[in-house]
């Protein structure tokens, strides 16, 4: 699920610090440390390339800072913007002409890579060419999970991109509602009400339900969801369902890291996901009842708006937050823990090459990715007036600036999800929705089927059976 990223995400960051254009000598002279001379920079001098991307924050801070690629290799980048249904299609067309109208191609790990990795060079090609700039601190400076979860399908060896964005879902919350009322809120409840490694999920829905009961004044609900019969109930639902160690198919973990063309027969009426269908049902009666009408953005604006405590939400949200008159009294943390464990959903993309354009734009098309998933460049989309995301590198966590940045007052807002964020993206804590060909279908099944639940039209059990013989049929189970 990489949708939800569009530009209304940092709405409020204007006020940022802006990091000026980093000259061509003093950019080169960050990324060469280690790699290839000045003249591999320049080998693809004069070519154009079209790069293709979902309208998200990184893209928006990139395409305000390509006069410093440009000066640095000669190489121009043309970049094309639009939602992901649209790019998914245009994605789809070219792969299928054979064509290379787009050399760059953001690819979603769920809507491209898996049923067009075919598609995508093998990006080893570039690594091990030593007449190549190499990936600045090398793959492995990349998160682990981000760098399997958004580059590879079926096997650890073969690699279609590099991790570009990283937004997930994590606990938000009203910090000074939950510190003004925390005696009392403990003292009805019988556990600290503040969030924590040990919170459950069974105690989020008593506090969900002391907010809504009115005993505080500033908002009337406890909890708001991104439940409308969209990508984004899946989104929602599936941090609880792996919480509770429920899954979409047999091996869930792995099928979401690596992904399979072949998954296997549902297990939505697994005796863990069904208790999971039938907490997320009792959950949403006592949230804001504007929930089953809102997508990650609708419930972003209600939660900025005062309407109710706290939310299951895409880190990346913290920008615009922090932008608002709740700068300051927001808090972050992990999701609350089920049965299993805390899951929080990620849905993070990376960026690789058309393997049917030209073997030119193919290594101008490499020298755009090391750039645009340097660690400079990242630290650019930190600190960028028009975009930027959250970075997928350790490097620039533990860079003294950005560890300072995650403590208020910051310059770079996102960051102060940084310690929760490190957290959410460790084996045992991400949520990786199944990586199949088929995805998109099984997505429609998924919240078409739980938004009738919702609406009281069938029960948990009978959702989860429908869903799965929907499923099966689909994935040929």
């Amino acid at each position: 699920m990489t949708q939800f990223k569009r530009r209304d995400i940092l709405k409020g960051m204007g006020g940022l610090a802006g990091l000026s254009l980093m000259g061509a000598g003093s950019l080169r002279t960050a990324l060469a440390q280690g790699m290839a001379s000045d003249e591999a920079w320049r080998q693809a001098s004069g070519t154009t390339i079209q790069f293709i991307s979902e309208n998200t924050p990184p893209t928006t801070a990139i395409a305000a800072n390509l006069a410093s690629f440009q000066e640095l290799t000669g190489i121009t980048v043309n970049i094309t913007e639009m939602q992901l249904g649209a790019l998914v299609q245009k994605v789809a067309l070219d792969f299928g002409a054979g064509r290379s109208a787009f050399d760059v191609i953001y690819a979603d790990p769920y809507q491209v890579l898996a049923p067009y990795h075919r598609g995508l060079v093998d990006l080893n090609t570039f690594i091990n060419d030593d007449q190549q700039p190499v990936v600045p601190k090398g793959i492995e400076d990349f998160i682990p999970s981000q760098l399997a979860a958004a580059g590879r399908f079926e096997d650890e060896e073969s690699l279609y991109t590099l991790p570009y964005d990283c937004p997930t879902m994590i606990w938000i919350y009203r910090r000074d509602l939950f510190e003004k009322y925390h005696d009392q809120m403990q003292q009805d409840l019988g556990f600290d009400p503040m969030p924590s490694d040990s919170t459950t999920w069974e105690q989020y829905y008593q506090i969900a339900a002391w907010f809504s009961n009115g005993n505080a004044s500033e908002v009337k609900y406890g909890t708001g969801h991104q439940a409308q019969q969209y990508d984004s109930l899946m989104c929602d639902f599936s941090n609880v369902l792996f919480a509770y160690g429920g899954s979409y198919f047999a091996n869930g973990e792995q099928v979401g890291l690596l992904g399979t063309d072949s998954p296997g027969a549902c297990q939505l009426t697994s005796d863990a996901s069904l208790e999971a269908a039938r907490f997320y049902q009792k959950l949403l009666k006592v949230a804001h009842p504007g929930s089953t009408s809102w997508d990650w953005t609708g419930v972003a604006n209600a939660f900025q708006n005062g309407e109710f405590a706290m939310m299951p939400e895409w880190h990346e949200f913290a920008g615009s937050l922090e932008g608002s008159d709740l700068k300051g009294k927001v808090g972050y943390a992990p999701l609350p823990k089920g049965p299993a464990r805390s899951a929080n959903l990620w849905g993070g993309t990376g960026i690789g090459i058309n393997a049917n354009a030209s073997p030119d734009k193919q290594k101008a098309a490499w020298l755009f990715l090391v750039w645009a998933t340097s660690p400079q460049t990242q630290l650019m989309g930190l600190k960028s007036q028009v975009g930027g995301g959250t970075p997928t590198r350790q490097s620039v966590y533990d860079m003294p600036e950005v560890k300072a940045a995650s403590t208020p007052p910051t310059d770079m807002p996102n960051m102060l999800t940084a310690d929760t964020m490190l957290t959410a993206w460790q084996e045992g804590y991400i949520g990786l929705r199944p990586k199949i060909p088929q995805w998109n279908e099984v997505d429609t099944v998924i919240f078409t089927e739980l938004s009738k639940m919702l609406a009281g039209q069938m029960s948990p059990e009978e959702t989860m059976q429908s869903a799965k013989q929907r499923i099966d049929r689909i994935v040929g189970a």
